[in-house]
């Protein structure tokens, strides 16, 4: 290498040594420094190594290039070819094996002398000794030898011995070699075929040539200019890189008519190439006057048959240093490390660093692969973050039916886990929608009106139908000599007041049952609260006091009490100024709004419609009490906005199943990816009304009585009809995004209930069948030519997929009476139930997921392998494919159970989660 770049090896098999080749061998110790500090005259490799020169060898001048003897013993032999073509085998003076003493020194000599370019040690026959020489006429270029071959005895020639360096003994020159290759060519590169002992590639000037040693006289070739390089993948003994100029191309052996893939073309010539030992299919690249080396993962992606796709290239780039680099090679054992050398010998030791990929599991759990460790994310004990996430919380309540009581559609919050109060008010709130539009549609049939459609729409668009409808009337406080004003109750305010249930459904205004219903539940505040809204302070009084009294609820209820006992009207008294300051230092949101309207001016009331942490159905009641037209329009069109924006579910009592619904839907969803909640309300609007599906009042409720309103016509106000928000895309999106979730959790049941569901909601939803067995003869369906036979009450069932008691039996196709095929195990036709065949019985026959309502037997079901379209009787499938792998047909070597990819798993319903 004399003249030339230096040039790099690690030891094959001491992992802490490495040779710098360039007019000297130089071999160095790598250390670690990580605890220890750096030694005299040793080189910082990096921050946590550093290497120590032990020996240099000069005795090999005109050094082309280097091979490291691949064997255990001697551990430092090397063969060092030259510029006259002669390959010498030397040492760095750290073995004293007498056993291999002998080799040192010795020399391989051609015929003619030319330019050694390459040298290849044999790793199966670790003696031989592959070298590859520039072209002289019609000589060989690729010699073999042998290092334990004996002394030839031949006479040297004088020329040969003229052109060595000092005084070499004629017994330790070798010019007879094992093998003679490549006339009349010249090689540039050379690597042996680890899968055979004797299969040599070598890249000669036009082609590249494997040479089989077993018969020397032929070789099979290509005609290409990438012929430098070559190198043999070690995990893929069949693919081979090589490169010429700038372009990188890779073979594969046993197509080798031309490269299966060529890399990007580099704007300077490439310096090297080279496998990474320990990384499968990672190509490292060098060009001239580069600081850069250039990295290729080649990944291939196996099929089930077990073909190979394209490989897929990752191409990314790394910098071990800031100067050019000359060379570098790969650490033989350590992941990913390697060591470069500058031109003015300057030495760098770098680990390549793979990229971390990341993988959610549908059940949260977190792994990410580095090099070839596979970590995995482990929750503390103590830690309750996965509570919170909201893939447990869908998890979780899709475990306990969630959303599918259709019947009480308020305890749908129970099985959510009665801990969020916005489903809490949401699954109210759709319990109040549906009941009432039930009773107002039967309401207007008695009384022509518009009443249901306003339900459907929510507040907002009840309030805006009775515009300038509405005159307020002063009332009487109970327990006070005090008038206070409040708006007369339309039909539309008595309408919206039952939604947001303080009162019952009638005419009837008493918010008493209401009250009764809170003071059981222990909400003693909210129930006080309501009642001095409803101008009733005694009430209030003595409901604080109970609550007081009870032991559960706060004792600070009678200070409070107290408080209100206290009550005066005067603006300018020292009760109003105390309260009005020391209000907000109340924790209970609810005590805060008893003080704020008692000190609040008339029509004034922002202390009570703007406490966000009051409940939003309990500031509309007060609202639309208190508040007239023009001001309850505007602030329910301001609180719907912000219930919009906020992704408020309490928001859906104004907005109600439109399109301001949706768009509330989807603020929810972008903040908490809750695609359940929202797939499960949106499918209400569609909810089927029938005379037998009658609303249950909840627990906390007394049953609404049954008195008409006075017959009128209301014009609702309303955007989109059910049908309409439906088929809304986001709607759209959230459904079929959740129905992947059921299914990427394995919940396959949970996923067909959810359909069903649907389908009864929305009939258009149900889709059509994909799947149908066919007759091999004439082609139509027959399940198809089953359902258009006139005959009454023959349907599919008739055809043994049914399991009625006749056990019907027909086992020819309807369309043109051929036969159908036979089961490959029972050997009967098809459609004979699976009952009365030899081996079937009730023990085999699977529990369909509707126990009440069993549809077909899964055992009776055509069932049939799509690559070698053999099959029978379901039952008898699977109670095959237990265990076996292979078709049950004869002389049929279709492994069908492998090609199921999805045939093994287990739905995770069955699993505790």
């Amino acid at each position: 290498m004399s003249g030339t770049k230096p040039d790099i090896l690690w030891a094959p098999h001491q992992v802490d040594r490495f040779v710098v080749c360039d007019s000297e061998l130089s071999l160095y110790h790598v250390e670690s420094t990580v605890n220890s500090e750096l030694k005299a005259g040793s080189l910082r490799l990096s921050e946590d190594s550093a290497a120590t020169l032990l020996s240099i060898n000069s005795e090999t001048p005109y050094m082309k290039c280097v091979a490291w003897y691949l064997s255990y013993d001697p551990e430092c032999l090397l063969a060092v070819g030259q510029a006259n073509g002669r390959v010498v085998l030397t040492s760095l003076g750290q073995d004293h094996n007498s056993k291999f003493r002998d080799l040192i020194g010795k020399e391989f000599v051609p015929k003619h002398a030319r330019q050694c370019n390459t040298l290849a040690w044999n790793p199966l026959d670790s003696n031989w000794l592959a070298a590859g020489l520039d072209k002289h006429r019609a000589d060989f270029s690729v010699l073999i030898w042998d290092i334990c071959s004996k002394y030839t005895p031949d006479i040297v020639p004088m020329e040969k011995v003229r052109l060595s360096v000092g005084e070499t003994e004629t017994s330790l020159l070798v010019t007879k070699p094992l093998y003679e290759l490549g006339q009349n060519d010249a090689c540039l590169s050379l690597c042996w075929l680890p899968r055979d002992q004797k299969l040599l590639l070598a890249g000669m000037h036009r082609n590249l040539a494997i040479f089989d040693l077993r018969n020397t006289s032929q070789k099979m070739f290509v005609n290409t200019k990438a012929v430098q390089g070559v190198t043999v993948d070690p995990y893929f003994h069949d693919r081979v890189a090589s490169f010429y100029e700038g372009q990188v191309a890779i073979w594969d052996l046993r197509k080798f008519e031309k490269p299966v893939l060529t890399l990007t073309e580099q704007p300077k010539p490439l310096t090297k190439v080279a496998w990474c030992p320990t990384r499968t299919g990672l190509l490292a690249t060098l060009t001239r006057d580069s600081n850069i080396i250039r990295l290729y993962d080649m990944q291939h992606t196996p099929t089930p048959i077990g073909d190979e796709t394209e490989p897929t290239i990752i191409e990314r780039s790394v910098q071990p240093c800031d100067n050019y680099i000359a060379s570098f090679a790969w650490h033989p054992t350590s992941q990913n490390r390697m060591i470069v050398v500058t031109p003015n010998r300057t030495m760098s030791d770098f680990t390549v660093f793979e990229r971390i990929s990341l993988a959610w599991s549908p059940i949260t759990s977190l792994m990410w692969a580095c090099g070839r460790h596979l970590y995995e994310c482990a929750e503390e004990e103590n830690d309750n973050s996965l509570e919170k996430d909201i893939a447990t919380k869908m998890r979780l309540r899709a475990l306990s039916r969630y959303g599918l009581d259709t019947e009480q559609v308020w305890r749908n919050h129970i099985l959510a886990g009665n801990e969020d109060p916005q489903l809490k008010s949401l699954w109210y709130t759709l319990h109040y929608i549906l009941f009432m539009k039930q009773y107002t549609e039967d309401m207007d049939q008695k009384s022509p009106g518009n009443k249901g459609s306003l339900v459907y729409a929510g507040i907002k668009s009840i309030v805006k139908s009775s515009l300038g409808m509405v005159e307020s009337s002063r009332h009487n406080w109970s327990g006070l000599d005090k008038q206070s004003d409040i708006q007369n109750l339309n039909e539309e305010r008595i309408l919206a007041l039952q939604l947001c249930g303080w009162i019952k459904k009638g005419t009837d205004v008493d918010v008493g049952p209401f009250l009764n219903s809170l003071v059981q539940e222990g909400e003693w505040e909210r129930a006080a609260a309501v009642a001095l809204f409803n101008l009733d302070i005694r009430r209030a009084i003595q409901i604080l006091n109970e609550g007081a009294s009870s032991g559960k609820g706060d004792l600070n209820l009678n200070v409070v009490a107290m408080a209100l006992s206290g009550y005066t009207d005067e603006k300018n008294s020292l009760w109003r100024e105390m309260c009005s300051t020391l209000r907000l230092q109340l924790n209970n949101p609810y005590l805060c709004v008893m003080f704020a309207f008692l000190t609040s001016e008339a029509g004034s009331y922002d202390g009570v419609l703007y406490e966000n942490k009051v409940a939003v159905r309990d500031r509309v009641a007060f609202a639309c009490k208190f508040l007239s037209d023009s001001q309850l329009n505007r602030y329910i069109e301001k609180l719907t906005n912000e219930m919009k924006d906020a992704g408020n579910l309490e928001g859906i009592l104004l907005t109600g199943l439109t399109k301001d619904g949706v768009d509330l839907m989807e603020s929810y969803v972008d903040r908490t990816g809750d695609v359940q909640t929202a797939s499960y309300c949106m499918l209400q609007c569609m909810k089927v009304k029938s005379e037998s599906e009658v609303a249950q009042s909840c627990p906390t409720l007394s049953d609404l009585m049954d008195c008409s309103p006075p017959a009128s016509s209301v014009h609702g106000i309303f955007q989109g009809s059910p049908l309409d928000v439906l088929k809304d895309e986001r709607v759209q999106y959230w459904i079929e995004n959740y129905r992947n979730l059921l299914d990427a959790w394995r919940f396959w049941h949970k996923r067909a209930e959810f359909d069903i569901h649907r389908s009864k909601l929305d009939p258009s939803s149900k889709p059509l069948a994909q799947v149908f067995v066919s007759c091999n003869f004439c082609g139509k369906s027959i399940s198809y030519s089953c359902s258009t036979v006139p005959h009454q009450g023959r349907g599919f069932s008739q055809y043994g997929v049914s399991g009625s008691p006749t056990k019907s039996k027909v086992t020819s196709c309807p369309g043109c009476r051929k036969p159908l095929p036979r089961c490959a195990l029972c050997l009967i036709n098809m459609g004979t139930p699976v009952s009365s065949c030899p081996g079937g019985s009730k023990s085999d026959e699977k529990v369909d997921l509707s126990k009440d309502k069993k549809l077909a037997q899964f055992n009776n079901w055509f069932t049939w392998c799509h690559n070698c379209r053999h099959g029978g009787h379901a039952g008898h499938m699977l109670s095959w494919f237990r265990d076996h792998a292979e078709c049950p047909v004869s002389a049929c070597t279709c492994k069908c159970m492998q090609l199921d990819t999805t045939g093994n798993l287990v739905p995770a319903e069955t699993v505790q989660p």
